[in-house]
C-alpha cells in the first residue's frame, strides 16, 4: 500500500480549523511516530486557533507555534498533496461535499464536540477540552494500532467506517 520511505499523510478536517482538527494534528505529530505526517484544515477557516485550545495544548506541554487555522485549498496549491487518510472531526464538515482529493484517500468521520462552543469558567472549559483531547487521542491510538501495511484499502475503509 505504501513505500517504506514515505510516511502516510493524514488530514484532520473540520469547519473552522481552530480547535478539534488542530488538537488531532497536535496529538498525531507528538506521538513520536515516523510512519505518519499529520495535517489539519478547515472548510471555512476561522483564521486563528481557539485561544482556549491553544492554552490547553501549551498547558500539557505541546508546542503550538507551528499551528494555524488554514483552508483546504492550501492542499491543492501549487500542486496537490496526495493524502492517504482524511478524518472529518465535526458533523458539519462531514455533511458538506468533499473535494476530489488526489490519491483516493481513505476517509472516516469522527463526531467530536466543538471546543469553540464550550462555555463556563476557564476551568470548566479546560475540562471539556481535556475530554475532547482524550476522545481524539483514543481514536488516533486505535488508528495507529491497525496493521496498515498488511490490510488492503477496501478492508481499511470498512474498518474506519465501523470506528466512527
Amino acid at each position: 500500500m505504501k513505500s517504506e520511505q514515505s510516511p502516510y499523510k493524514v488530514l484532520f478536517l473540520c469547519t473552522g480549523n481552530s480547535a478539534r482538527s488542530i488538537i488531532a494534528e497536535a496529538i498525531l505529530k507528538n506521538m513520536d511516530n515516523q510512519l505518519f505526517q499529520a495535517f489539519s484544515a478547515g472548510r471555512d477557516p476561522a483564521g486563528k486557533i481557539n485561544p482556549n485550545v491553544e492554552s490547553f495544548l501549551q498547558g500539557i506541554g505541546l508546542p503550538t507555534d507551528d499551528y494555524r487555522s488554514k483552508g483546504i485549498t492550501e492542499f491543492f496549491k501549487p500542486t496537490p498533496i496526495n493524502l492517504d487518510f482524511i478524518f472529518t472531526v465535526c458533523d458539519k464538515a462531514n455533511q458538506e461535499p468533499c473535494p476530489i482529493w488526489p490519491g483516493q484517500p481513505i476517509t472516516a468521520h469522527w463526531s467530536i464536540p466543538d471546543p469553540a462552543l464550550f462555555t463556563g469558567t476557564r476551568e470548566e472549559i479546560a475540562t471539556q477540552i481535556a475530554n475532547v483531547y482524550r476522545m481524539l487521542e483514543t481514536r488516533i491510538t486505535l488508528f495507529l494500532s491497525l496493521p496498515l501495511k498488511s490490510i488492503d484499502s477496501m478492508a481499511l475503509q470498512s474498518r474506519f467506517n465501523h470506528m466512527s
